[in-house]
């Protein structure tokens, strides 16, 4: 037990490290492309890895689209009135976490918003889920993460603003296997177009080749 836990500390040191190169790297694709190849490496081999170990054996990589600068934007926080809210999860409990602001900002030409959530426990952290017109097609329908502060995923601010780079948009790892317990996004945080960005569902079928 004690090995778990020191394992888990060690995913989370890489996954904050990570995340730190990240916010340092001023070329995004640059640092999408270590996003990728780390996160590859720790699903195929880490003992905290989301897949099983028959997952692992067969594992070849995470299904991500394309990067696409299109989907880096910059978000203004505006507070709003503070809603305890349980947030439901897959396979456990729901969550409480504060919806304590919205983040707005332009999408391919659309002005949208999606909610801020703070953890309400012992140290808090930002966390932004989010749905998509892709849910349950060609990305997960429990909705990906984009930022998850407690974990490590910060992808920082620039000039004021919070930025949103759907290129690192993840899924949760009950996506992956059912033993993990995860926060999904609720049905208000949904984007009305299809962000074809960040991780595709870990289950889509690969297409056949010729």
């Amino acid at each position: 037990m004690a090995g778990d836990y020191l394992a888990l500390l060690d995913w989370k040191r890489r996954i904050f490290e990570l995340y730190a190169s990240i916010r340092a790297d001023d070329v995004p694709e640059r640092a999408w492309r270590r996003w990728c190849a780390v996160r590859d490496e720790l699903f195929a081999d880490h003992p905290q890895s989301p897949l099983d170990q028959a997952g692992r054996a067969d594992f070849d990589g995470l299904d991500v689209f394309s990067y696409d600068p299109r989907f880096r934007v910059l978000a203004e926080v505006e507070p709003c009135r503070h809603v305890r809210r349980a947030i439901g999860a897959a396979g456990g409990e729901a969550i409480t976490f504060v919806r304590f602001a919205t983040a707005g900002f332009q999408l391919e030409g659309d002005e949208l918003s999606l909610d801020l959530y703070w953890l309400e426990g012992y140290g808090g952290g930002l966390f932004l889920p989010f749905r998509d017109a892709l849910s349950e097609t060609e990305t997960y329908g429990g909705g990906r993460y984009l930022l998850d502060t407690v974990k490590g995923s910060d992808l920082g601010e620039s000039g004021g603003r919070l930025v949103l780079d759907f290129n690192f948009a993840y899924n949760p790892s009950c996506s992956y296997d059912a033993r993990w317990v995860c926060p999904l996004a609720p049905p208000d945080n949904r984007i009305p177009g299809a962000v074809r960005a960040g991780e595709r569902h870990p289950h889509r079928a690969r297409p056949v080749a010729a």
